[in-house]
């Protein structure tokens, strides 16, 4: 029996397997249909300007008929792509907007795990009498973490960004951000985990296809026959690699911004069943 959250008081959040769980049965249910949406976003990469807004809508695109089929409500490619398409500019500008913002913060994180690194390898190094060598290991170590935990904490403020703009009505790129930054405010951690999740679930097939091929690459000779073949190999690795995670993320995203909106708002919506009613 399909699971009903339209009362607030009854709404509980997907845990992260749970949610990792839904993302993988919505793209297996619906793998052909998905993966070549993904093969022609990646296809239109190498236009500028015009293909990366293709790729940014197509990828809306995805999220948007991953969520029809959460509220039970599915739509044809075509259905859904009338309503993606004419805001083809506005997908573009969600990801500009998000790749901006994510620079600028590793940028101003750099800075501080630089700062505070360094002050901290000081300190140590007096209290233990070698300050070069515990700031050469302090350092490094207080850089990656704070730019690990501080990029995925503001990555998972803006993880659906697209998603209003691909599902909601009267809405901008600019609010679509907005939307993402206001919905997921009390749900950082455990978005955090899902996406590390979800990272870990896509990177072997990523590591295979897009960066074994590279590791050839600098073993070669450039402008060689050999290493054109190699090369393009690692391309067409690349862009297939691409196309199959591609789904995953957009499905998962679905999935965290449904949950997001049935928890914080009451949405009369319902699980699809079978195999989602058990997410909960």
């Amino acid at each position: 029996m399909s699971e009903n959250f339209g009362s607030p008081g009854q709404i509980q959040p997907l845990s992260i397997g749970n949610v990792v769980s839904a993302a993988v049965q919505l793209y297996r249910s619906h793998l052909k249909s998905y993966l070549k949406l993904a093969l022609i976003a990646h296809l239109w990469i190498i236009v500028p300007i015009y293909g990366w807004a293709k790729y940014a809508a197509i990828s809306g695109l995805i999220s948007r008929l991953a969520f029809r089929e959460l509220i039970y409500q599915p739509e044809s490619v075509q259905t859904a792509s009338s309503h993606i398409n004419p805001r083809l500019w506005s997908f573009l500008r969600v990801g500009f907007q998000v790749g901006i913002s994510l620079l600028v913060t590793y940028l101003w994180l750099a800075i501080v795990g630089g700062v505070l690194g360094g002050l901290l390898g000081v300190v140590l190094g007096r209290i233990l009498g070698s300050t070069r060598l515990i700031a050469t290991i302090t350092l490094p170590i207080v850089m990656v973490v704070i730019l690990l935990f501080g990029l995925t904490s503001f990555y998972s403020r803006w993880v659906v960004a697209e998603v209003p703009l691909a599902v909601e009505e009267n809405v901008n790129g600019g609010e679509s951000v907005a939307r993402s930054w206001e919905l997921t405010k009390a749900s950082v951690l455990r978005i955090q985990g899902v996406v590390l999740i979800a990272f870990f679930v896509t990177l072997p097939l990523v590591f295979v296809l897009n960066y074994i091929p590279q590791l050839f690459l600098l073993k070669l000779e450039q402008g060689s026959i050999i290493y054109g073949i190699v090369y393009f190999i690692s391309w067409i690795g690349s862009l297939v690699g691409g196309a199959l995670v591609m789904p995953f993320w957009q499905a998962l995203k679905a999935v965290l911004y449904f949950d997001l909106r049935s928890r914080r708002e009451g949405l009369g919506l319902q699980l699809r069943e079978p195999p989602l009613q058990d997410f909960r």
